[in-house]
C-alpha cells in the first residue's frame, strides 16, 4: 500500500465518520457498507495488508484508550461478571461457532474452525457503551460491558495464537494449551503493571505535559510488543498499564489530562475508521477468490449466516444460564447457612471467619491437606476468603439488564483486525487453508451483528426501560457533598494559615489574596443554594450561561480585530486566546456538572 492510497483511505474514513455522526448513524456500519460498494469499482486498486502491522499498530492504542476510562474500583467489584463474559463466554462462543463452521464447510479443518471461532468470538462494547451513555444505562452495566471488551480481546487473541500454531501442523496437548494461556496471562499482566508503575513514576517527576503525552502515546505500543516478545499477552499488558495510568491520572498535571482526552478520542476515530474501511475494501477480492476457488457467493453467504445465527444465540443462552446458576447458588448458600451458628460470623473480615459447618469442596480440601491450627491452614483459609470476596458483585443484574447485556454482542474492530492479520501464505510457502472463507465469514458476522443488534439496541433499551433514573439525583447529591466539604475545609485552611501568611507576605498582599479566595468560596455557596432550588434556578442558569458565552464571543472578536489591525502581536493574541478557551472550558464543565 503506497503512501497516497493510505492517506486517501484515512481521509475517506474520517469524512464518512463525520457524515455518519452528524446524521446520528452508526459510523462503522456506514464505513463498511460504502467501502464494500467502492471495492467493486474497476478503478479501485487492491489494498495489500501487512498482517502483523494491523495488530501491532491498531489494537494497542484502541485498547489503551478504553482502559484509561474504566473505573478500577468498579472493575474490581464486578470482576466475577466481567471474567465470565470476557473469558468463559469467549471460549464457549469460539467452540460453538467453530463447531458450526466445521460441520457445514467440507474442507474446514478443526484447527481452522477454532481459529475462525477465536476471531469472531469477542464483541466490541465501544458502540454499545456509546449507546448506553446516551440512554443512561446503569453504571454497573456499563462497567461490565467495558470490562468485558478489555478482557475478551486477550482471550480471543490467545486462542487465536494457539489455533495458528495448530494450523501450522504443531501438536499441542491440553497441558500445552494451559501453559500458553498461563504464560500469556502472567507475563502480560506483570509487564503491563510494571510499565504502568514506571510511567506513573516518570509523570510525577517530569511535570511536562508535552513529554508526558508523548510517552503516553508510546506506552501501549511498548507494552504490547514487549509482552508479545516474551510470550505474554500484549492485550493484557496494554489493559493493565491503561488501568493503572487511568486510576492515577487525577493526581497528575491537569494540562496533560486536558490535552490527552481529545487526543485519544481522535486516535480512536482514525484507527477504527481505517480498519472498517480496510475490511470493506477487501470484499471484492475475497468474494472473487471464493468464486474462483469453487465456492459460490450464495453458498458462502448461507454458511456465514449460519455462523452469524450461532454467534448471536450463544450469548443470551450463556448470560441467562450463568446468572440462573448464580441465583440458584445464592439461594442454596442462604438456605444452608440460615440458622447456622456460623452465619453470625459472616460479617467478620476475610481471613477471620470460622469454617462453616457445611463447608465447600475447597474448604474441605484445605482441612484435609493442612494440619489443624497451623499457620498454613490459617493462611489458606484467609486466601480463599479474600479471593471469594474479591470481584463479587453485590446483587445479580435484573432480568431487563440481562436482556440488554445479552443483545450487546456487536462485533467490531478487533474481529476485523484479527481477520486481516491472518497470513495469506504460511511459513512453508503454502496458501493458508480457507483464508478467504475465514475473512468473508468475519466480515458477514461483523456487519450482521452491527445491523441486527446495533440498530435495534437503542429501541430495546427504551422498551425495557433500563435507564437508571435515580443516577442523576445521586450525582447531584454527591456534588453537593463535595461542595460542602470543599467549602468547610478551604475556609478552615485559610483561617489556620492567615497569620503565617501575613508575617511572610505582608498585610496588603494577604488581604488581596483572601478577598480573592473568599470570592471563590462565595461562588461555592451560591452553587449550593442553586442546587437546593434547582427547578427554580435552572432557567436562570441557562440564561446566565448564554450571556457569558456571548461575552466570551465578543472578547474573541475584539482580540482578533486588534490582531488583524496590527495593534497586538500574534504571540500575545495566542496567550490571551488560551485564557478565553480555558474560561469557556470551565463554563462547559459547570453546565455538565449542573445537569
Amino acid at each position: 500500500m503506497n503512501h497516497l492510497l493510505l492517506f486517501t483511505l484515512l481521509t475517506m474514513s474520517v469524512l464518512i465518520t463525520a457524515f455518519a455522526r452528524r446524521r446520528g448513524w452508526s459510523s462503522p456500519l456506514v464505513i463498511v457498507i460504502l467501502t464494500s460498494a467502492i471495492s467493486f469499482l474497476p478503478f479501485v486498486p487492491h489494498f495489500d495488508i501487512d498482517s502483523e502491522l494491523i495488530l501491532t499498530l491498531v489494537l494497542p492504542p484502541l485498547l489503551y484508550s478504553s482502559a484509561l476510562n474504566v473505573s478500577v474500583i468498579s472493575f474490581r467489584k464486578n470482576l466475577r461478571d466481567i471474567s465470565m463474559l470476557g473469558v468463559v463466554l469467549v471460549i464457549v462462543t469460539a467452540a460453538v461457532a467453530g463447531f458450526v463452521a466445521y460441520m457445514v464447510i467440507p474442507d474446514m479443518t478443526w484447527a481452522a474452525a477454532l481459529l475462525l471461532g477465536a476471531i469472531i468470538a469477542p464483541p466490541d462494547a465501544v458502540s454499545a457503551a456509546s449507546v448506553g451513555r446516551k440512554l443512561n444505562l446503569p453504571r454497573r452495566l456499563m462497567t461490565v460491558l467495558l470490562g468485558e471488551s478489555l478482557i475478551n480481546d486477550a482471550t480471543s487473541l490467545t486462542m487465536m495464537k494457539v489455533a495458528l500454531t495448530l494450523v501450522g501442523g504443531a501438536a499441542l496437548t491440553f497441558a500445552d494449551d494451559l501453559g500458553i494461556f498461563g504464560l500469556a496471562v502472567g507475563v502480560g499482566i506483570g509487564l503491563g503493571v510494571v510499565m504502568g508503575v514506571v510511567y506513573n513514576w516518570l509523570r510525577r517527576r517530569l511535570n511536562d505535559p508535552v513529554i508526558e503525552s508523548l510517552l503516553g502515546l508510546l506506552l501501549p505500543f511498548f507494552a504490547y510488543t514487549g509482552a508479545e516478545h516474551f510470550g505474554g499477552s500484549g492485550v493484557l499488558a496494554v489493559v493493565a498499564a491503561g488501568l493503572l495510568v487511568g486510576y492515577a491520572s487525577p493526581t497528575f498535571n491537569y494540562r496533560t489530562r486536558l490535552q490527552d482526552e481529545p487526543l485519544w478520542k481522535a486516535i480512536d476515530v482514525l484507527l477504527e475508521g481505517m480498519v472498517f474501511a480496510l475490511i470493506g475494501l477487501q470484499l471484492h477480492s475475497v468474494s472473487t477468490n471464493l468464486v474462483d476457488g469453487g465456492r459460490g457467493i450464495l453458498w458462502s453467504l448461507s454458511v456465514a449466516a449460519l455462523v452469524l445465527v450461532a454467534v448471536i444465540l450463544v450469548r443470551p443462552a450463556f448470560v441467562f444460564a450463568t446468572y440462573g446458576l448464580q441465583l440458584l447458588g445464592m439461594r442454596l448458600r442462604r438456605s444452608r447457612h440460615s440458622g447456622s451458628p456460623d452465619s453470625a460470623d459472616a460479617s467478620a473480615p476475610p481471613g477471620e471467619r470460622s469454617v462453616p459447618s457445611d463447608p465447600s469442596l475447597l474448604t474441605r480440601s484445605i482441612m484435609v491437606l493442612t494440619p489443624e491450627n497451623s499457620s498454613t491452614r490459617r493462611f489458606a483459609v484467609r486466601a480463599k476468603n479474600t479471593v471469594r470476596a474479591f470481584g463479587s458483585s453485590q446483587d445479580p443484574l435484573k432480568w431487563n439488564e440481562l436482556l440488554v447485556l445479552s443483545w450487546t454482542g456487536m462485533r467490531g474492530v478487533v474481529t476485523l483486525a484479527a481477520s486481516l492479520s491472518i497470513p495469506v501464505v504460511m511459513s512453508d510457502g503454502s496458501r493458508f487453508p480457507g483464508h478467504d472463507m475465514l475473512v468473508f465469514i468475519a466480515f458477514v458476522v461483523t456487519v450482521g451483528t452491527l445491523l441486527l443488534q446495533g440498530l435495534t439496541l437503542p429501541a430495546l433499551i427504551r422498551v425495557l426501560n433500563v435507564e437508571d433514573k435515580e443516577q442523576p439525583k445521586r450525582d447531584r447529591a454527591a456534588r453537593q457533598r463535595l461542595l460542602r466539604t470543599s467549602l468547610a475545609e478551604a475556609t478552615d485552611f485559610v483561617k489556620k494559615r492567615e497569620g503565617n501568611w501575613r508575617k511572610k507576605f505582608g498585610d496588603e498582599a494577604v488581604d488581596r489574596a483572601i478577598t480573592n479566595i473568599e470570592s471563590r468560596l462565595s461562588r461555592i455557596e451560591h452553587q449550593l443554594d442553586a442546587a437546593e432550588h434547582q427547578e427554580v434556578t435552572a432557567l436562570a442558569s441557562r440564561h446566565i450561561t448564554e450571556l457569558r458565552r456571548q461575552v466570551l464571543r465578543t472578547r474573541r472578536e475584539i482580540l482578533l480585530r486588534e490582531r488583524n489591525a496590527g495593534h497586538i502581536d500574534e504571540e500575545l493574541m495566542r496567550e490571551v486566546m488560551a485564557g478565553l478557551d480555558a474560561e469557556e472550558l470551565a463554563l462547559d464543565e459547570s453546565v455538565v456538572g449542573a445537569r
